[in-house]
């Protein structure tokens, strides 16, 4: 059983009609899902709207929980969002906030985010404590925290609480297809054994990772 992507095949949201757009019930490029086990709540990264929509179970039209509709790199915009994960505990969604090279933390019903990894900046980098167009995040139950660093070619793990990471996989900037190199990975999953299994993207595969 894989963590973050169980979604349940009952949940019926007939959200699209095939068309892109700006309003409730229209997407445009989404991208990351994330569900609230308790209510079947469904989050979803907008990525060319960045925003993050919430859809409640059985419903067509969302609310919108994070961003505005520009992009940009102030506690109010996000900037081409892609993975997502629904902390039940604190009832936010940490977002992998692409194009701005960070990681935030939006709280349900809140104006603005908090930052988690990165900088607040945009800027990229590829120290213990930077990223370079992050793609993906989750929690495990300890709260530790997986990162999808992908132009440093990385996973980051962040012990919780902490703002330095340890890269668990791949080599920082390389790219290569051995079993220790990863390829522009985009996403992360973790099972109920906490071993990693990882989308390596341009190695057209997938790594399964032992816990760390």
């Amino acid at each position: 059983m894989v963590i973050k992507y169980l979604l349940c095949f009952h949940l019926c949201f007939f959200l699209f009609k095939g068309t892109s757009g700006i309003t409730h019930n229209q997407l445009n490029l989404p991208h990351g899902l994330a569900r609230d086990l308790n209510t079947n709540t469904l989050f979803i990264a907008d990525y060319l709207n960045s925003r993050i929509m919430m859809y409640r179970k059985n419903t067509s039209t969302g609310i919108l929980v994070g961003g505005n509709l520009t992009t940009g790199i102030s506690e109010t915009q996000l900037f081409y969002p892609q993975g997502i994960f629904y902390d039940q505990f604190t009832n936010s969604i940490l977002i992998a906030n692409t194009d701005a090279k960070n990681v935030v933390r939006w709280t349900l019903n809140a104006s603005q985010w908090s930052i988690v990894a990165g900088n607040s900046s945009g800027f990229s980098g590829n120290s213990s404590s930077l990223l370079n167009d992050p793609t993906d995040v989750m929690l495990d139950p300890m709260n530790n925290m997986y990162i999808v660093d992908r132009l440093n070619q990385r996973i980051q793990f962040f012990v919780a609480g902490q703002t330095s990471a340890t890269t668990i996989i791949g080599v920082n900037g390389q790219n290569g297809a051995n079993a220790q190199l990863l390829n522009l990975p985009s996403s992360v999953a973790l099972d109920n054994q906490l071993n990693l299994y990882v989308s390596d993207a341009k190695n057209h595969r997938i790594q399964k990772f032992l816990r760390y």
